[in-house]
């Protein structure tokens, strides 16, 4: 029987979205398709964040289908899956705190306005005292006081976290973990300068930092504090995976969509870039990023999985 009749999706771009994984309680985001399918593509549903559109976005299946043969002479009598792997591949057309993160597939450090003197520094030298946020700050307004707004100029970054405490070892990071510190470290900043809580300032007015979107983490806490960000930084060859889950969306002619859903990624490569011959002579550098995809367990049935593949019929 012909439940669906219609040609084959016919799709321009492929969008991505992506997603916190609580890497303390290995619990990723989970899309369900039959209740969000179709929401619009300007809004993804929370916690789901728009990266934009991607080019070059190729998936490969690394799964391996072995026969298991018996008799004499010996007989294929039936076939199983020895390995289940998957992979994803593309380039985000667009630059941004969360297309370097992905891109860079490990620690992502924000530039932290340094002191003066301060010794250089490859990932950027000792930073400038962090600022206090005050009661009343919220995911997009950040009360710092009219003295300290003064250092804040619209349009600059900001990195909002709590100080690295003396000792801890572990996930860092507000929202998402940035880091995993594996011996303790010395530097107050450290999980400002490993956070993605990054937010770009609209306006400053009466001590009030307001943001032009809400914060990673949401909600601030009286325990956080404001850092002046430069820039960001990537490391090639550090130690730490970023996990992320994720969600492309190719919307055909006719009001169709195919969905891919992989709850678990992790780059499976270094840093890279893919030019491209731009206007005027020039070559537009895109981030280009290869993950792998982690297993989780589909409570329906309790099989394993790597990516839910969804078709939605306009």
């Amino acid at each position: 029987m012909n439940v669906t009749e219609t040609m084959p999706p016919a799709i321009q771009r492929v969008r991505a979205y992506f997603a916190p994984v609580n890497r303390a309680a290995c619990q990723p985001t989970i899309f369900d398709p039959a209740q969000s399918g179709g929401f619009a593509l300007d809004a993804p549903p929370a916690p789901w964040m728009d990266l934009g559109w991607i080019q070059g976005f190729t998936r490969a299946s690394g799964t391996v289908v072995a026969a298991v043969n018996a008799g004499a002479p010996a007989t294929t009598q039936m076939q199983v899956r020895s390995d289940i792997e998957a992979t994803v591949r593309f380039s985000f057309e667009s630059w941004g705190k969360l297309q370097m993160s992905l891109a860079a597939g490990t620690q992502q450090m924000n530039l932290l306005a340094a002191a003066s003197g301060a010794a250089a520094a490859g990932s950027g030298g000792t930073a400038v005292p962090a600022t206090a946020l005050q009661a009343g700050s919220t995911a997009t307004t950040l009360s710092v006081g009219a003295t300290a707004a003064g250092a804040f100029a619209v349009g600059s970054l900001v990195a909002v976290d709590v100080d690295y405490a003396t000792g801890q070892t572990g996930f860092v990071g507000s929202g998402v973990s940035g880091a995993y510190v594996r011996t303790a470290l010395t530097d107050v900043n450290y999980v400002r300068r490993v956070t993605l809580n990054v937010g770009r300032v609209a306006s400053v007015a009466n001590g009030v930092l307001t943001l032009e979107a809400p914060l990673l983490a949401g909600v601030t806490t009286a325990a956080m504090k404001v850092s002046a960000v430069e820039g960001f930084c990537d490391r090639e060859g550090s130690s730490f995976f970023q996990e992320w889950s994720a969600l492309f969306v190719g919307e055909g002619q006719q009001g169709e969509r195919v969905i891919w859903h992989y709850p678990r990624l992790q780059a499976m490569s270094g840093i890279a870039e893919q030019g491209c011959a731009s206007a005027g002579g020039y070559e537009a550098l895109r981030l280009a990023g290869a993950f792998r995809a982690l297993p989780v367990t589909d409570p329906v049935d309790g099989e394993t999985v790597v990516c839910f593949r969804s078709y939605v019929a306009g």
